[in-house]
């Protein structure tokens, strides 16, 4: 997952003993047979999925589950509060149920004599607000993602991989869809799909919507497209250039990795302003969510260039290689999280390396990129008491945690930390081995293979440490320890600097920032006078020791005027560009029914972050981002 910003949970605690002992030996010798699933996503404008199950069953108590823990979200993320209308009933007749008293995804039920299957009905409500992952926004009046995660149930216990679904979906008259999933009929009314397990049903999505397009990216096997979905026409007309990256992308991770374990890759890209906006990873596919103009609109097309390169690394580092503690056999077992900084941190670099190698984004808008992390990450003052570790360990908590003092609390750091210390370790490998080995020879080492169908190969930090040091020896437990497990009062740069380059400070906005402002209605003048705000003035974050902290200004607070003018974007930077020759500017807040002037001793002018040449060391940056493959 992408959220461009190692973990455990004790589940619940004491369950009934007598019922869920016997639900889950039942599981535990579950029929094997199918179980049916069809979902109606015919209300889907409205909202609303239909799901009816029919489950093999024997008499006696059973125990069932909606899914918690979802791979890629890295926690307890099911929308069970979403779930209405659950009904169950076998050989004709309803079967009462109640819910564990604890855990709040098991219901506990008893199938009656004489009953061999047990039917359960429900509605999932999909959300209007698009805040969150796949439990946020996921419909509009034009398009629709179906999460199977969210529209069905699974005996308490079993390992998702024993057990079989055969799935079916019925779609509004008109919508094409997309999937990695194998389909086995299909009719003007319906779309039935083979028989898979469990895994490979959640790890599955559907994107499907009226304004609807494929782009093939390859003619031989195995095939690579991208399935859009709009709420216009207009917002699928992708440039040759975009499309174009798109097919490099494809032949970049080809020789980045060495093999492919899937059958095929599809990536279904959503095109909305009315769904959530994320990716989410899947071993042949992935969820990605971007708004509706970001194959049309140049600035939008920018910010969102690094998601399909990050998705599709996953399907090497996330779903072919996972963490031990990321791959607990089903859906109702906590994870652990410690790895994330492998799992998404280096995902996060390699996805930012390819989108450059794919013509994604260009070497000056991803060294820009890079800078703004840079220097974001060294003005995280978390970073002083709480160590990257944790971040990955509470990082169940942090995707949900609010942004006002993320700047002080630490966010899921993991993915930009993760960026600088992967490209430290890129550095450091090509100076150990004279530049006759990179990262790129450990991906081949640790994520290639043998190409295949999907399947799961776990990884512990020992192995991680093993494939390092036969690319290129030293002592890579010490590296990683001690930038993981301690606190610092500084980012990471080492990668930076090994690279050949200098994070420095400029009075010019870099354009890449004044992308993000203009997607994300945003200001952001943290690197002057620490704030990061809102085009209304509404106050994000305050970095902790910045002038505007001194004088008082802090989150939630709504900046009202600058100098005793009306704040807006270009005031507010006016202001600050006169404090080099004016000295301290006066800002005028808003906090609830109170106002208050705040003087900032600040004459430093503007101040954002840019990447400058190191004449005294090798480039070895731009020969990490050199294009790889040849021209598809």
């Amino acid at each position: 997952m992408v959220v461009v910003s190692l973990f455990a949970v004790t589940g619940g605690g004491p369950r009934p003993g007598n019922v869920f002992a016997a639900g889950q030996a039942r599981a535990a010798a579950w029929s094997g047979k199918p179980i049916t699933l069809e979902v109606d996503a015919r209300e889907a404008p409205r909202k609303r999925l239909q799901a009816r199950l029919l489950l093999p069953a024997a008499p006696g108590p059973l125990t069932l589950v909606y899914p918690q823990w979802i791979p890629g979200e890295h926690g307890p993320t099911g929308p069970i509060a979403d779930l209405a209308g659950l009904r169950f009933a076998a050989a004709g007749k309803p079967v009462p149920w109640r819910r564990d008293p604890v855990d709040m995804f098991a219901f506990h039920l008893e199938v009656p004599a004489g009953a061999d299957a047990l039917e359960a009905t429900f509605d999932y409500l999909s959300p209007p607000d698009s805040e969150g992952f796949t439990s946020g926004a996921s419909a509009t009046a034009q398009l629709t993602v179906v999460s199977w995660n969210q529209v069905l149930l699974y005996p308490k216990g079993a390992a998702s991989d024993a057990l079989t679904y055969a799935a079916s979906l019925r779609l509004p008259a008109g919508w094409k869809y997309g999937t990695a999933l194998p389909v086995g009929r299909e009719t003007a009314e319906r779309v039935e799909f083979a028989p898979v397990s469990l895994t490979t049903l959640v790890d599955s999505p559907v994107l499907a919507g009226a304004h609807f397009h494929t782009f093939p990216l390859t003619t031989a096997a195995p095939p690579h497209q991208v399935h859009a979905a709009a709420d216009s026409e207009a917002a699928l007309e992708a440039p040759p250039p975009v499309v174009a990256g798109w097919k490099s992308l494809v032949a970049e991770t080809g020789v980045l990795f060495g093999a492919r374990h899937y059958r095929s890759y599809s990536f279904l890209l959503t095109l909305s302003d009315h769904t959530a906006h994320f990716g989410l990873e899947h071993h042949e596919s992935s969820d990605d969510r971007v708004r509706e103009r970001s194959l049309v609109d140049e600035d939008a097309r920018r910010v969102a260039a690094g998601l399909l390169p990050h998705e599709m690394t996953h399907s090497w580092n996330g779903k072919y290689r996972r963490p031990t503690g990321l791959a607990p056999g089903n859906f109702d077992a906590p994870m652990r999280g410690e790895l994330l900084w492998v799992y998404e941190g280096l995902t996060t670099y390699l996805g930012q390396v390819l989108a450059a190698r794919s013509g994604l984004l260009t070497a000056d808008e991803y060294r820009e990129s890079l800078a703004l992390t840079a220097a974001g990450m060294d003005h995280q003052r978390g970073r002083t008491w709480r160590p990257l570790l944790d971040t990955t360990v509470a990082a169940q908590i942090l995707y949900g945690a609010r942004g006002d003092g993320g700047a002080w609390r630490r966010g899921v750091d993991f993915y930009p930390e993760g960026e600088l210390l992967w490209l430290e370790a890129d550095a450091l490998i090509r100076r150990e081995t004279a530049g006759a080995k990179s990262l790129d020879d450990f991906c081949r080492l640790f994520y290639g293979g043998t190409s295949g169908p999907p399947q799961m190969v776990p990884y512990t930090f020992d192995d991680v440490v093993a494939a390092l040091q036969k690319v290129a020896p030293y002592d890579w437990r010490g590296f990683w320890r001690s930038r993981v497990e301690e606190t610092t009062t500084g980012a990471p740069l080492g990668g930076v600097a090994g690279g050949g380059w200098k994070l420095v400070y400029t009075d010019t906005v870099p354009q890449m920032l004044r992308s993000q402002e203009a997607v994300q209605k945003t200001v952001d003048v943290r690197f002057s006078i620490g704030i990061a705000l809102a085009e209304n003035g509404r106050i994000n974050d305050v970095i902790p020791g910045s002038p505007a902290d001194r004088a008082g200004v802090a989150p939630g607070m709504k900046l009202v005027a600058v100098n005793g003018r009306r704040m807006s974007p270009e005031v507010l930077r006016q202001a600050i560009r006169d404090t080099k020759a004016r000295g301290p500017l006066e800002l005028l807040t808003e906090n609830g029914e109170f106002f208050a002037t705040h003087r900032l001793e600040y004459e430093g002018g503007e101040r954002y972050p840019r990447l400058e040449r190191d004449p005294t060391r090798a480039d070895l940056l731009s020969e990490i981002i050199r294009p790889r493959a040849s021209a598809p």
